[in-house]
């Protein structure tokens, strides 16, 4: 590409990258994507375990109220382009989508290569260049962003769109590169950390190495404030809690520390209901130890550190359980503490929290308000969002907005 200039380069080809670069070219502008990968999209092939939940089927207000940062600067670019708009975008594509549990949206195939070949055949339609390419530094001259010396040469462009994705899941190549294009400009970064990302916990519970279902996790933080719960999955692991409830959970606690989880593994007993629930159980067993007398109620992994929470010992015989044993017993069932020690590595989490400071970026248009003509979009902002599609959906609302501004700002059609 040396020796050439086009209107809008863009840096990544992920999901933002190839949703401005279409949106971008489609307004007439002539377009260029430099990624580092041989291939485009290389992330969406492990979204929504290599399924891609391509977003969620709810209004803009929703996707924003499942923001869990800055979601007011997501109002105009989500308005402008709600999941409405990422569904038919992608069935006129030739992808057709299905809602499923929880609204999330999934190509009818159910695999992720749908959405990329869908997304890779209309780049190839418009003509838009794909190179392979690490971005190095910004092409600044007199003041004024002129394209991206990279690791194959110098690409001229009279605008430039950073799409690098966050830190997460290093090895689809976010490894951070865009940061530093992006404080060459002068823009502040927001220390990244890991968001949707399992969580660190030592409590004994943990080892039983088990998959739940229909149990209820609360999370409070250091003043005793509950800030999160849910019913339904959680996977007990050696280091701590996985699945979709603790990835949730994890959005919630940011760089904070001092949270505390409290698992009901029988949220749909209250406590009398329980407790009657457990003298019918002492009451068949009576004649056998407590390690025995709960295996109609519980998984055999959880019997030994619920009764060990309530300081009962295993070995007890069933008959010999106090009331106020038994009181202990209810609440350990209902309300176990987790305390947790923080979150898994970044390079673990589905997304990345952190990133461009969005107070230094045009809402509307996603340019920065310190350089003109470069432009962000996806997870290199400050923006995460919940599990079940919100982020993606953010990716394909701010690349579609850094498109068209891109292509209206060149004076295409």
């Amino acid at each position: 590409m040396n020796g050439s200039t086009v209107d809008f380069l863009i840096v990544g080809a992920g999901a933002s990258g190839m949703m401005a670069a279409i949106t971008a070219a489609e307004q007439g502008a002539s377009v260029a994507v430099l990624e580092k990968n041989g291939r485009p999209g290389r992330k969406l092939y492990i979204t929504g375990k290599g399924r891609c939940n391509v977003t969620n089927d709810s209004d803009a207000q929703t996707c924003l109220a499942q923001t869990r940062t800055n979601p007011k600067f997501l109002y105009a670019a989500m308005q402008a382009f709600p999941p409405s708009s990422t569904i038919a975008f992608f069935e006129a594509l030739g992808c057709p989508l299905k809602t499923e549990r929880g609204n999330r949206v999934f190509p009818c195939s159910d695999h992720a290569a749908d959405v990329i070949d869908a997304l890779n055949n209309r780049m190839r339609e418009l003509r838009i260049g794909f190179f392979t390419g690490t971005a190095e530094r910004l092409l600044i001259e007199n003041g004024t962003l002129c394209g991206i010396h990279a690791s194959r040469g110098d690409f001229r462009a009279g605008r430039v769109l950073l799409a690098t994705g966050g830190a997460s899941y290093p090895r689809t190549g976010s490894t951070g590169d865009g940061y530093a294009l992006a404080r060459q400009a002068g823009h502040t970064i927001i220390e990244p950390t890991g968001s949707l990302v399992p969580l660190l916990c030592d409590a004994p519970i943990c080892r039983a190495g088990l998959a739940l279902k229909n149990v209820e996790l609360t999370l409070q933080n250091e003043s005793g404030k509950t800030v999160y719960a849910e019913r339904g999955e959680l996977t007990l692991t050696g280091y701590g809690l996985d699945g979709p409830m603790a990835l949730t959970a994890s959005t919630y606690l940011g760089r904070e520390t001092g949270f505390t989880a409290y698992l009901d593994l029988k949220p749909a007993l209250d406590e009398a209901a329980l407790d009657a629930r457990i003298l019918r159980d002492l009451k068949q067993y009576q004649n056998s130890p407590m390690e025995a007398a709960l295996t109609s109620l519980l998984p055999r992994a959880l019997i030994v550190p619920v009764l060990r929470a309530a300081q009962i010992a295993p070995t007890l015989a069933a008959n010999s359980l106090t009331r106020d044993g038994r009181k202990r017993l209810v609440q350990s069932l209902k309300r176990i503490a987790l305390p947790i020690q923080g979150k898994r590595p970044i390079e673990e989490a589905i997304v990345t929290a952190g990133g461009v400071d969005v107070r230094e970026v045009n809402p509307r248009t996603m340019e920065s308000k310190l350089l003109p003509g470069l432009y962000f979009a996806g997870e290199l902002l400050d923006l995460d969002a919940r599990t079940g599609g919100f982020n993606l959906q953010i990716a394909w609302a701010t690349g579609h907005a850094a498109g068209l501004a891109a292509a209206m700002q060149g004076g295409s059609k």
